[in-house]
């Protein structure tokens, strides 16, 4: 194997879907999946089937929010999701890197150095088939909503991804 697909990262994101007993659905793609719109042209499937994985600050722990490409997080409805009555607040790029092992971009929703508390955009339940980071902006693996719960040990949490602003 080699270019994005030999990574040190995406093989991280390779050995945690071993480990799930997933199939190594791992594509690499000619354009970057940097974006949720990128990443829904690039595999050319509705923006929603995008898994966005989001790193926020809960009081003060890191926590993911995956969430919809169609969507936006609710950061008030992610905080009282793990018990804090704030909003979370976006975490930093280099918090993000040292609690995930991945830069922004190419933040996996797995394989992470250690767990971490992850709560789930049920309207991803939408589509059959999810299209995730796998540790590099031009990777991408491929999943469903229920093998992304299992995965993750995610909590659906219900209004956690809303409507994204218009423009």
């Amino acid at each position: 194997m080699s270019g994005p697909l030999a990574s040190a990262s995406v093989e991280r994101v390779r050995a945690a879907l071993v480990a799930a007993s997933a199939p190594d659905t791992i594509v690499a793609l000619d354009h970057t999946a940097r974006t949720a719109e990128d990443a829904a042209k690039a595999v050319d499937c509705p923006l929603g089937a995008i898994v966005k994985t989001l790193a926020f600050m809960v009081d003060d722990r890191l926590v993911l929010a995956l969430v919809a490409g169609d969507r936006r997080c609710d950061a008030l409805a992610l905080g009282r999701a793990f018990g804090s009555a704030s909003a979370a607040a976006r975490a930093d790029a280099d918090r993000v890197r040292a609690a995930t092992g991945f830069a922004i971009g190419g933040v996996a929703p797995i394989g992470h150095p250690q767990s971490l508390p992850v709560a789930v955009d049920p309207s991803l339940a939408r589509f059959a088939t999810l299209y995730a980071a796998a540790g590099h902006a031009h990777c991408v693996f491929v999943t469903a909503y229920d093998s992304l719960l299992a995965m993750t040990g995610g909590t659906p949490v219900p209004g956690l991804g809303i409507e994204a602003r218009p423009g």
